[in-house]
């Protein structure tokens, strides 16, 4: 696996902290589809709530497909099993 580095003087470029030019990074990676929500927070070094925070004030919709909403209908099928 290949490290990336940042030298010094485009962070300094950015006017952003290390902390924020990763936000950024996962923002736009995120919007372009490119990381799923659980990975784009992990790599902003946010919880999944923080991020989606962070993405709805940006307006930014969260990701959410059909295939997404067919695993959540059958785990909630699959946990109602167990309740009843």
């Amino acid at each position: 696996m290949k490290m990336l580095t940042i030298p010094g003087e485009i962070l300094l470029a950015t006017r952003m902290t290390y902390k924020e030019l990763r936000q950024e990074i996962a923002v736009m990676l995120y919007e372009k589809e490119k990381l799923a929500l659980g990975q784009a927070s992990q790599f902003a070094g946010m919880s999944q709530m923080q991020f989606q925070n962070l993405i709805a004030s940006r307006h930014i919709p969260i990701h959410y497909d059909i295939e997404e909403l067919e695993q959540d209908f059958e785990t909630i099928i699959e946990s109602r099993s167990f309740i009843d």
